[in-house]
């Protein structure tokens, strides 16, 4: 009798961590909020120089929103709520928000 010999290459497999999801911060442009306070902000919360926070401002204005930036959930989050905040107490109506991306 023959025995049976399994001749296939044994395959070794690696685990993988999955990369993280990433969202989307918009700012969305509203006609109340002065336009220095709405680059502060960005430059502030964002960590843009003014050149970057006033054309992320201008395009929003222009086109009514513009994404600001993509992060980690919990970046995002925190993020977003800082800016928001940041508009209530001077009482201001800017508005950021998050979506994930695609």
């Amino acid at each position: 009798m023959a025995e049976k010999v399994d001749e296939r290459p044994k395959v070794e497999t690696k685990a993988r961590t999955e990369r993280p999801r990433l969202y989307k911060v918009t700012l969305l442009n509203d006609d109340f909020t002065p336009r220095d306070f709405v680059v502060a902000v960005l430059m502030a919360v964002f960590r843009m120089t003014e050149a970057e926070a006033l054309g992320v401002m201008l395009t929003a204005h222009r086109k009514g929103a513009c994404v600001v930036a993509v992060y980690t959930r919990e970046v995002a989050e925190t993020k977003c709520k800082q800016a928001n905040d940041a508009g209530r107490e001077q009482g201001y109506p800017l508005a950021f928000t998050m979506e994930q991306e695609e």
